[in-house]
């Protein structure tokens, strides 16, 4: 992915951050959509904004994109606010719908949108690391979904953005096609891009992403690195051969399968001193971190348990 030299001298620099909610609230009549979101993403950062579904991720992008006004609170871009053209000029963005004039080709697409910034990327450029070399002088109209969705991506790099707003950007992509795209946000943000993705792919955050927004009911409930959303969950799995279940209360799920019996459990040490006083027969003890799905998933069953979340 082609970038140009300011990309790297912001990320680099003690610039405002790209994008900045503070206690931000939307409200559509009696709902709250979001409420009292304090967001901060930074120059040069990659985070992934994670949710189940309603839970206000396309409001809080719509709002950094200022397509939406708060109710409440403070949204900056760049330190202005995001309503003036000086403010959106350096960003891009996918929204999860798209629409192209089904007479022009894609390269003429890719063209068309390029020709409207000051400093484009190479339209050969575009078409190679989008996977479209071979679409280029096909019409619009002919594009299956999976391509629509290619091209709608490398639209949204075709100026050379200092910072990429992308919502649900690999839905509907093949596996191929989804490694194609992570290659190319990976080198943007690598020479000094910032992105910000909504997604439902978790594995697609963990690939990407330097930090993690959890979001549920319209709030921030953890935020962090990868590792450390993890790191927070304290779950362990435990794997290893045995011919029957041993009988452990303080599981959190367990299962037997082909002679390996899978534990989770929030103490793996206690688990395994349990098994040896029991004069638990096993072997081939594993002991493994949970992955961010399941970091995810546990942050918002547990905050439910506990009344943390609705």
């Amino acid at each position: 992915m082609v970038t140009t030299d300011s990309q790297t001298a912001v990320a680099g620099s003690a610039a405002p951050p790209v994008a900045e909610l503070a206690g931000v609230t939307k409200s559509f009549g009696k709902i709250d959509a979001v409420t009292g979101i304090d967001l901060t993403v930074e120059p040069g950062e990659a985070v992934a904004f994670l949710g189940p579904n309603g839970a206000g991720k396309s409001t809080t992008i719509n709002l950094l994109l200022g397509l939406l006004r708060p109710s409440a609170g403070r949204v900056t871009l760049f330190g202005q606010s995001p309503w003036l053209p000086g403010a959106r000029q350096s960003i891009a963005t996918t929204p999860q719908e798209t629409d192209f004039p089904p007479n022009l080709e894609v390269a003429e697409l890719l063209g068309l949108v390029a020709a409207h910034f000051p400093a484009p990327a190479e339209i050969e450029t575009l078409l190679q690391d989008f996977g479209l070399e071979s679409l280029a002088h096909r019409h619009a109209s002919k594009l299956s979904g999976g391509e629509r969705r290619r091209l709608a991506l490398a639209m949204a790099f075709a100026g050379s953005p200092r910072a990429v707003f992308l919502d649900e950007p690999t839905t509907g992509l093949d596996v191929e096609a989804r490694q194609i795209f992570w290659h190319s946000v990976d080198s943007y943000h690598r020479n000094g891009g910032t992105v910000f993705l909504t997604t439902h792919y978790i594995e697609e955050a963990e690939a990407l992403a330097d930090r993690v927004v959890l979001i549920d009911h319209g709030k921030v409930v953890q935020q962090g690195t990868v590792a450390e959303i993890k790191a927070r969950i304290s779950v362990k799995r435990l794997r290893f051969r045995a011919t029957a279940l041993p009988d452990l209360p303080d599981f959190t799920e367990a299962s037997l399968r082909d002679g390996w019996v899978s534990v989770d459990s929030a103490d793996s040490d206690a688990l395994i001193r349990r098994l040896i006083a029991d004069k638990v027969e096993f072997h081939d003890l594993e002991v493994q971190p949970v992955s961010l799905e399941e970091a995810v998933v546990s942050v918002f069953r547990d905050g439910r348990k506990e009344g943390r979340l609705r």
